[in-house]
């Protein structure tokens, strides 16, 4: 397998994530964009280092780490947002944009 396809791949979840987070405005749908960019970022850094250096394992630690923070980056965001909706019911990014006040 070459590399232009995983690249590829790689651009179309970036872009369909991209769509995903400027076009929605519930805030889990939100976060589903960024987890989908984040998923593209990532395939595309494992598939380049991959074939810069495909011997050494250093990309794949770096990608184990990426998907590691990535989830507990999810996780910490999705605790945020059911603290918010229990609390004051909100689940739409405009009705939290006014709670800074």
């Amino acid at each position: 397998m070459t590399l232009e396809p995983l690249l590829l791949v790689a651009a179309a979840l970036f872009c369909v994530g991209l769509f995903g987070a400027l076009s929605q405005q519930s805030v889990v749908m939100l976060m589903m964009g960024l987890e989908l960019m984040l998923g593209g970022v990532i395939l595309a850094a494992a598939a380049v280092w991959h074939f810069v250096a495909p011997a050494a394992t250093d990309g794949q630690v770096l990608v184990v780490l990426a998907v590691t923070v990535m989830a507990v980056e999810m996780a910490v965001g999705f605790a945020v947002v059911t603290a918010l909706f229990r609390n004051r019911e909100v689940d739409m990014t405009d009705d939290a944009a006014e709670l800074k006040g």
